[in-house]
């Protein structure tokens, strides 16, 4: 697997302090349990945390404080926790589905050939993943045929895009299998599906999208980016 594209420094160090939402951190598991390189790198990011947190004096503390701690983990409205997902390194020739990483396997039953997929338009599929997101973004698995293209938009947050499945193009490069798009509110782009086979892609946001276009404001209900 030839990976070129990968997570920004920002990304990684949020989710090895354990800052982002569940969704946000499934996607980045994901990419590093395919990608050597971000696994080294949010390696490197939980070992200078490890030594800062060392360096730091002992603070006093409330005696309910551990009640607080446990009250707030049971809050289900909470959501936000990178440490649900552990990036596993499998092997691919016992795995049920080769090219699916084993953290959205646990999360979608173990294949992309299970999935219940729902249309939005001829050739553009989708399933919603159980994550809460923040601002009113999306957690979901999108499949899109050969030849169709996303309508132009460009982002109220951010958005991580990890390609499972064939391939697209945009203003940013070409993506193919392993590949992630970590974009923020900057960049606008229109991903077109360049592969002879269905691109399936594992996205997160955490605000809806901008559409750039008339059609796309029209439509954005209804593809519920």
């Amino acid at each position: 697997m030839n990976i070129k594209h990968h997570l920004d420094e920002a990304t990684l160090v949020s989710y090895a302090a354990g800052s982002m939402s569940q969704a946000m951190a499934l996607v980045v598991a994901c990419h590093i349990s395919m990608c050597p390189e971000c696994r080294e790198r949010v390696q490197q990011s939980e070992a200078i945390g490890g030594m800062l947190l060392d360096s730091l004096e002992a603070a006093n503390i409330s005696d309910d404080a551990l009640d607080q701690v446990l009250a707030a983990l049971d809050d289900e409205e909470t959501g936000f926790s990178a440490s649900v997902f552990e990036p596993v390194v499998q092997d691919r020739a016992e795995s049920i589905d080769s090219d699916l990483p084993q953290p959205l396997a646990e999360v979608i039953g173990g294949s992309l050939e299970q999935v219940e997929w729902k249309r939005i338009v001829p050739g553009v599929s989708y399933c919603d993943l159980p994550f809460k997101t923040e601002r009113g973004g999306v957690s979901r698995l999108l499949r899109i045929a050969p030849g169709k293209a996303m309508l132009p938009h460009s982002h109220d947050g951010n958005e991580l895009t990890l390609i499972l499945r064939g391939s697209f193009s945009d203003e940013m490069g070409r993506f193919t299998a392993g590949d992630i798009a970590d974009l923020d509110n900057e960049i606008e782009h229109q991903p077109l599906v360049d592969s002879d086979e269905d691109c399936i892609c594992l996205i997160a946001t955490d605000a809806p999208l901008k559409f750039s276009t008339l059609l796309g404001k029209i439509v954005q209900p209804i593809t519920g980016f």
